[in-house]
């Protein structure tokens, strides 16, 4: 698999990281309902296998389960190992109550907590998982935590999360922005009108998630597994999943199924390959919870869509968000 350089690290991506929020679990606020650790772990397995060369969790996901599925799944690997991309601010309580929490003793417990975790001596991306909502001073103190981290060697390279351009430049102010990591897909493209050019243009790298709409585009969701999704399925509080979009969105995805055809290809590669298409894009971050679902979209990387066929999908995806 081809790699591109991560901002300004000596981080070697692959197109396509493995996103690590479904197997997590259930039983916590963010939950993509039940999911077995064998599954997860054969899911990494098999991406690492098909080239995959990092994973992208965080200290949050199933409150941080997901987090040790991850470093069972690197012990019993034999291969090289990936890079491995955590996030901090998001803390819970005894009740799994979540909380931001942008405090330098806090991130720095954090950091321990996820160091031990995922039982690794440095984390090879440390990430601010989202910006404070008062958009006040814990982004500096947060920042200025993450430099000192990486100063003191317990990360390797710090980046965002979630951030705006305005954001970003903030943080700038403070120490260099490896990466951002925002949400991006044929249905959700507002950073295309501000924070990727911005991201562009300071060459700071841009690992995007949800690129198959956490689900939506795979050409897996049907209308009966939509209104199916366990009721700790977070997915059950997206409008997206529910009518009237969620027949538009199906209609996308079977011009999705008619372009990967042409390509031997699943509708799921076709929406992150439009998704790697963007120049500021450096990779995606794409979740699997079993080897099958693995095998249908890691190597999504190597599709590339000619010019016509991303104008026919993004005509198609227009009428859907036109709403």
């Amino acid at each position: 698999m081809e790699t591109r350089k991560l901002g300004n690290s000596d981080l070697k991506i692959t197109p396509v990281g493995f996103g690590a929020w479904a197997i997590g679990g259930s039983g916590w606020e963010f939950a993509w309902g039940p999911q077995d650790d064998k599954d997860s772990i054969a899911a990494i397995h098999r991406a690492l296998e098909l080239g995959v060369n990092w994973i992208d969790t965080a200290a949050v996901y199933g409150l941080g389960h997901s987090e040790e599925v991850v470093a069972r799944a690197l012990k019993e690997w034999r291969g090289p190992r990936p890079y491995v991309f955590t996030k901090c601010v998001m803390r819970w309580n005894e009740k799994g109550r979540i909380k931001k929490e942008f405090g330098a003793a806090s991130i720095r417990g954090e950091c321990e907590e996820s160091l031990r975790r995922l039982q690794v001596k440095t984390i090879d991306l440390y990430q601010i998982h989202w910006p404070p909502e008062d958009n006040g001073p814990g982004l500096e103190e947060a920042w200025q935590t993450l430099a000192a981290l990486q100063k003191e060697g317990k990360v390797r390279w710090i980046g965002v999360s979630n951030f705006s351009a305005a954001q970003i430049q903030r943080a700038e102010k403070i120490a260099s922005v490896t990466s951002l990591q925002p949400p991006y897909s044929l249905i959700r493209r507002k950073i295309e009108e501000e924070t990727l050019p911005y991201c562009q243009k300071q060459g700071i790298g841009v690992i995007s998630y949800a690129p198959m709409a956490s689900g939506l585009l795979t050409g897996a969701m049907t209308r009966e597994r939509a209104a199916a999704l366990p009721p700790d399925d977070f997915r059950t509080r997206n409008p997206e999943f529910r009518e009237p979009r969620l027949s538009k969105n199906l209609e996308l995805v079977e011009r999705l199924r008619q372009v990967g055809a042409r390509h031997g290809r699943g509708p799921g590669e076709v929406a992150i390959a439009w998704v790697l298409r963007h120049p500021a894009i450096t990779g995606a971050i794409v979740g699997a919870r079993n080897a099958k679902q693995a095998e249908g979209v890691m190597r999504a990387g190597e599709l590339k869509l000619t010019a016509a066929e991303i104008a026919e999908i993004e005509g198609v995806a227009a009428a859907v968000t036109a709403r």
